[in-house]
Parts: C-alpha cells; sequence; structure tokens
C-alpha cells in the first residue's frame, strides 16, 4: 500500500533544500549574487572567493544543516506517521533535489557537497563523519575542493553498503551520487586540463553589492 504521507513531505523537503544560503548569507552580508562572479556556483567554494571566510562557514552550516535536520527529523520521529526507511530515502534525495534545483532562486542552485554530507550524517553519523574527514584530507592535501568531493563521492555507496547494507537508502545515495558527479563536469574537465583552481588561489577583486540578481 502507498504511504500518501510521503508526497507532502517530500514537497517540504525539497522546499527546505531550495534554501540557498550561500545567496541568502551573501546578500544578509551585502556581498555579491555568488551567482554572478567566479565559478557562479552558488555554494561555501564559490563563497570563499568573496575574501568573506565567515560567509563561506555560514554557508557551510547553513548547507550541511538544512540536508541533516530534514532527514533526521523524519528517521527518528517519521514513525508515527507511517514513515519508514523509503522515506528517509525520498527525503534525503528531495532535500538534495532541492539545493541543486531551487524553486525560490530560478533553479540556479549548488553542487550539493555540503547537503549530501548533512544527509549523510543524519542517515549515519558514522558514515557522514568518516566521508567528511576524507574530504577534508583530500582538501587539506591536494586543495582542490572538487577532486576531494568527486573522491568522496565515489567511495560513499561502498562504505553504505558496507555499514547498512542495500535498501533503499542506498538508492538515494547512489542516485546523489550520480547527480553530483553530473554537476560537477566541468570540474573534471579543468581538472583533466589542469585548469581547476585551488582552494587559496588568487582571484580578481569582487566588487561587494554592485550585482543584479541573474533571476
Amino acid at each position: 500500500m502507498v504511504n500518501l504521507v510521503n508526497l507532502p513531505v517530500a514537497v517540504i523537503a525539497y522546499l527546505i533544500g531550495s534554501i540557498s544560503f550561500a545567496v541568502v548569507v551573501s546578500t544578509i552580508m551585502g556581498l555579491s549574487d555568488p551567482r554572478t562572479y567566479g565559478s557562479k556556483n552558488p555554494g561555501v567554494t564559490n563563497v570563499l572567493r568573496s575574501g568573506k571566510k565567515v560567509a563561506a562557514v555560514l554557508t557551510l552550516f547553513g548547507d550541511a544543516f538544512k540536508g541533516w535536520i530534514t532527514v533526521w527529523i523524519v528517521k527518528h520521529y517519521g514513525a508515527a506517521y507511517w514513515l519508514d526507511a523509503f522515506s528517509v530515502a525520498m527525503v534525503s534525495l528531495s532535500v538534495f533535489l532541492g539545493h541543486l534545483y531551487p524553486v525560490f532562486f530560478c533553479f540556479q542552485g549548488g553542487k550539493g557537497v555540503a547537503t549530501a554530507a548533512g544527509v549523510l550524517l543524519a542517515i549515519e553519523p558514522v558514515l557522514g563523519i568518516s566521508i567528511s574527514a576524507i574530504w577534508l584530507i583530500i582538501v587539506f592535501v591536494f586543495r582542490y575542493a572538487s577532486l576531494a568531493a568527486l573522491i568522496t563521492v565515489l567511495l560513499t555507496p561502498f562504505f553504505y553498503l558496507f555499514i547498512c547494507g542495500y535498501n533503499s537508502i542506498a538508492v538515494a545515495i547512489i542516485s546523489m551520487g550520480i547527480l553530483l558527479i553530473w554537476r560537477h563536469r566541468s570540474n573534471i574537465n579543468n581538472l583533466l586540463a589542469r585548469r581547476e583552481s585551488r582552494i587559496g588561489d588568487k582571484k580578481d577583486k569582487i566588487i561587494h553589492g554592485s550585482d543584479s540578481s541573474p533571476c
């Protein structure tokens, strides 16, 4: 029997995911819209190009938190509303899709790394912490955020299958991984051509607060 509660819960998860903290934080702090400079990606790495580390940290926390809190609530309180593992999988994918294609911001979203990390932390804390640690190590050694993301994306399904086995949540994790790789296709080309920017590279000065909305 189909659980009709899944649909509205998935819609709510998508709407929560559609809150782009890169844009929200930049607007509050009087910075340029991250969709108008650098890689034009509303994510942590591009916000860091603004020169405001606090804005980047807040973006990271916000994007990760929205993924974590959405899935955590369904996982821990969903049983009272007949929500099961399939519901957790659906919500995980929905909040992630919201980040990638936010309805509130012209469907111009980020690449989903921070939100995916938050989702994984909610699904299985050991998995989320392990993957985040691997990401940090790769970033520290090579200073390529995209390379770290791609490597952790490839490792995550194997880690989950080893810890929890194959289920609907595994399918959601694999789907998120495929989408993450797709969103990083330009980064893959740049890495192969050795044109990818490293974290900390000097960038042209960004004039804050002078841009217009890309919408």
